[in-house]
């Protein structure tokens, strides 16, 4: 017969698995209140009806379930034999958006046999039409994915962990009260509670792996040593065994008793753990310390001498199971088919660069896991704040001392009054146990924003003579939107290294520390907070591709929608731009878009002067002159002479050159998707866009970039009898890289009301810019704006021809996308010769305009264009084509009135890019 403990532990075991089959076999009798009432539901298939009633839904989730299927159904896109599949997703769309939700994700996959991954891809192909799926099933879907990730990732490194841990040998268990199995078994489950409770945000994999690690250790001292291995089984032996010192064997022969262990003795655990997982030490140790010894305590397991009872906590684990309706992890443990992952050649996707749309450069391969990658993306900040103090340096403190008014003192306060809000915030949306563990990411920002806010100052110094770089130095150090903007920079590095996400190509997952956070926290507006990026990343070299790359996502961020919101200070410039000297004047005048963007500026360029010549052009500097429309520097270092005029800001120049190449950029992918056949349209679409931006920029108020960008599109080819509908534009501009659904689907309509993109178009942007529109159906339509230079990023990559992979002698232009080139632009490649020769751009010249005036002579026409006799806009939310066509004669000529104009700007646009090329080369 088993001994007495072996029985206990079969018996829970069996406890378990009873309770799991009973869980996912639906608990109990349903609920009166729930069932569905016969004679309301006669429309309906019975294979739906009793799938309802096995998850105990209400009459409206499936009303609302069969209204999204019958719709699903008459999109034709039903393979056979998945109608169940389908019903389920219908039902979880119905549970979600009613706030009705009778069953757990892992039930409602128990009972129409789909593991996570083919779910999530059927509900995504379920999305037939932007009224299906809304923004709040989304948001739902989006904390499951990102909930599965992680609790898959802990589980891989758990059961890889484990092997390394625990001996498997059944000899070695027989005689012993317990076996590894049901230890491991209990400790999963036991973190999982653990990670529950201590976590709000449970979709952190850093914290939760550390909470992971606490859990292992607690469990590794409470097993017996016949059943560990290696490193771990001698640092038991060595917590079991008390230290030996002159005072206790001198006692040995009295019967004293042995001295008290040191503390740090209880450390060879979780050291030997850290070590085996590359984790630090000191921030495993501060979880435990701050959130699992609570844990514990309020569980009553800290004075436990033994393994706990698995059944206990697997009850307490499933009340919260129950209560957020989502996936139970505990079937990792039975490797249950529900939760596989989909299968991925994983050999294959590490071989495979991840690629950017307009670059080119070859990344490196991706770690192996998603814990390591997490690990060895926090030991690379760590490595290169290692040397930093969360202290001004003596050589920032000699800066701060030659300013006008010394800042250290407002410094010093404000790093400690934003340490608060930030700790404060972090165990806000983390759990109420992570405020310390909050505090240690803080002053890791604090010593990367210092070392930081030394390298902008000393390369303001080398650039500047003594006399102006002390005004300048003086009035910058004393700005607090800088100040706050650099510590937000800052910590958003070390918030984004942390909550890196492995699981999605390399970004930052969506979580409640996700960008913009940061800026909530600190209260500091979305455009001050933009005027650092740049210069943030110039001057600290050591920032790797993935955060210079999130930095890049955060300013494009700030440019699509949040630095257009009510409370920013971007429509106050705009409004002073405009009342210039009692004429309407540009933020950024449409002459300068097919200009090289200039990247020259530094923080204090865009903080204290408007003034578009650089600092270092003027031989003195008029403090008058300092203080700008955008300057926030403090009171006391203000001079007191009022300027003679207003004048431009630079921030706000840069920042609308930015929005424009940004906006742009988007356009050119959204067209290579719908408008392939008809290029000659994506300038005309662009035309008005950057007329949308640049004289009606209140329609960007509290909206998104590619609201306006999706509505552009849709005037253009309407007014030009081109047949896209709003339908064809969203769906291909979910394909886009980081979009959100949100943003077609949810769009300011008027103030507090939100409608669809279909009813912005029609009600909003229609009706302020019909007359501009109708002008593009006119014989004589407006000027195209410039198509805006489109470099590389201007923090990586150089303007210089880039060496084809493999080759030895083989070039092509950087201003060229291979896979964008044609016939004349292949001409830039060069074959075993190098760059810069002025006789092959002069040949090039020839070419290109030999080919202008060939095409202008085949496409001279003599008869104009007819004009349209009626446009008809769409009315009341409808999406459809115009019903009155031209006559086929006229819509020809039309076409090719406008590939002559066109097709000749375009010529236009490559000489002088060669031209410019040329010029960089000759330099």
């Amino acid at each position: 017969m088993p001994p007495k403990s072996q029985r206990r532990t079969a018996a829970a075991a069996t406890a378990v698995r009873e309770m799991e089959d009973k869980l996912t076999n639906n608990r109990g009798s349903p609920n009166k209140s729930n069932e569905l009432t016969a004679e309301r539901h006669k429309d309906k298939e019975s294979d739906f009806l009793t799938l309802c009633q096995k998850l105990k839904v209400t009459d409206e989730v499936c009303d609302r379930a069969w209204r999204i299927w019958e719709t699903v159904l008459a999109s034709g896109d039903i393979v056979p034999d998945t109608n169940v599949k389908h019903w389920g997703v219908c039902l979880f769309i119905a549970g979600t958006d009613l706030n009705a939700m009778t069953f757990t994700f892992s039930e409602l996959q128990k009972n129409i046999n789909v593991n996570v991954a083919y779910f999530f891809n059927l509900l995504k192909k379920t999305d037939v039409n932007m009224d299906i799926v809304s923004t709040k099933v989304n948001t739902a879907v989006s904390r499951l994915e990102n909930k599965y990730d992680v609790h898959l990732a802990l589980y891989q490194r758990f059961e890889r962990t484990c092997t390394k841990i625990y001996m498997e040998a059944p000899d070695v268990q027989e005689n012993l009260d317990t076996d590894s199995k049901s230890i491991i078994r209990s400790c999963w489950i036991l973190f999982l509670l653990a990670k529950g409770k201590v976590l709000q945000m449970e979709d952190d994999l850093v914290i939760s792996f550390q909470l992971l690690l606490c859990v292992l250790e607690y469990f590794i001292k409470l097993s017996p040593p016949a059943l560990l291995k290696g490193p771990f089984k001698a640092a038991v032996n060595g917590l079991n065994q008390p230290t030996q010192t002159r005072t206790s064997r001198r006692n040995q022969g009295r019967n004293a008793r042995p001295a008290p262990k040191p503390a740090e003795t209880d450390l060879r655990v979780m050291e030997a753990l850290c070590k085996e997982n590359e984790c630090n030490v000191d921030e495993v140790k501060n979880v435990y310390l701050t959130s699992f010894m609570p844990f514990l305590d309020s569980s009553g397991l800290s004075g436990s001498q033994g393994i706990p009872e698995v059944e206990v906590f697997s009850k307490q684990y499933e009340e919260l199971y129950l209560k957020n309706k989502d996936i139970d992890a505990r079937l990792f443990l039975d490797n249950d088919e529900t939760l596989q992952p989909a299968k991925i050649d994983m050999s294959e996707l590490e071989r495979t660069p991840r690629k950017n749309h307009f670059e080119e450069e070859i990344v490196g391969i991706p770690p192996q896991t998603p814990v390591r990658a997490a690990m060895n993306s926090i030991q690379q900040l760590k490595v290169i704040l290692n040397s930093a103090s969360d202290k001004p340096s003596e050589n920032l403190k000699r800066y701060f001392s030659n300013c006008t008014v010394n800042p250290s003192e407002d410094v010093t306060q404000r790093v400690e009054c934003l340490g608060k809000a930030f700790s404060d915030r972090f165990a806000l949306a983390v759990g109420q146990g992570c405020t310390e563990i909050g505090s240690q990411r803080f002053t890791l920002g604090i010593r990367l924003y210092y070392r930081v806010m030394e390298s902008m100052v000393k390369s303001e110094e080398e650039r500047l003579s003594v006399h102006n770089f002390r005004q300048v130095s003086s009035k910058l150090l004393n700005n607090n939107a800088f100040h706050t903007s650099l510590l937000a920079c800052a910590l958003e590095v070390v918030t984004a290294t942390y909550g890196w996400s492995p699981f999605k190509s390399g970004i930052m997952s969506e979580t409640d520390l996700s960008f913009p956070w940061i800026l909530d926290v600190f209260e500091l507006r979305a455009f001050d907070f933009y005027k650092v990026i740049e210069s943030f990343i110039k001057v600290e070299p050591s920032l790797k591709r993935d955060m210079i790359k999130h930095l890049e996502r955060c300013e494009h961020r700030i440019m699509e929608s949040i630095a257009w919101r009510s409370d920013s200070t971007l429509f106050e410039l705009l409004k002073q731009s405009k009342e210039q000297e009692g004429h309407v004047d540009h933020a950024e005048p449409p002459s300068t878009l097919n200009l090289p963007l200039q990247h020259n500026h530094t923080a204090a360029d865009l903080y204290l002067s408007p003034v578009r010549s650089s600092w270092k052009k003027a031989s003195s500097i008029n403090g008058s002159v300092l203080q700008t429309a955008d300057n926030q520097t403090a009171p006391s270092a203000q001079s007191q002479q009022p300027p003679p005029k207003t004048q431009k800001s630079t921030s706000l120049s840069l920042f609308y050159k930015k929005v424009y190449r940004l906006a742009y950029m988007r356009l050119d992918m959204l067209c290579s998707h719908l408008l392939k056949g008809q290029p000659e349209l994506e300038p005309i679409i662009w035309t008005l866009f950057q007329h949308t931006l640049q004289n009606e920029y209140e329609l960007m108020r509290d909206r998104h970039l590619d609201q306006i960008m999706m509505s552009a599109m849709y005037a253009i080819c309407k007014v030009k009898n081109v047949d896209l509908r709003f339908k064809t534009i969203v769906t291909a501009y979910k394909n886009l890289p980081n979009t959100n659904q949100e943003t077609f689907k949810r769009v300011l309509i008027r103030e507090g009301q939100y409608d669809s993109i279909i009813v912005f178009y029609n009600l909003v942007f229609m009706q302020k810019l019909k007359t501009n529109i109708l002008q593009y159906a006119s014989t004589r339509p407006p000027t195209l704006s410039p198509i805006p230079h489109i470099p590389c990023s201007p923090y990586k990559f150089p303007n210089s021809p880039l060496k084809v992979p493999g080759s030895n002698n083989i070039y092509i232009s950087p201003m060229m996308s291979p896979t964008k080139m044609t016939p004349r632009t292949r001409i830039l490649v060069s074959i075993g010769e190098s760059f810069g020769s002025s006789e092959k751009f002069h040949k090039i010249n020839q070419m290109v305009s030999s080919s202008e005036r060939t095409l202008k002579r085949g496409l001279d026409m003599s008869s104009a264009p007819k004009p349209l006799k009626r446009l008809r806009f769409d009315t009341e939310g409808q999406d459809e084509a115009d019903s009155s066509k031209p006559t086929g004669e006229s819509k020809f000529q039309q076409k090719l009135a406008e590939m002559t104009s066109t097709r000749t700007r375009m010529q236009e646009q490559k000489l002088k890019d060669v031209a410019d090329a040329l010029k960089r080369d000759e330099k």
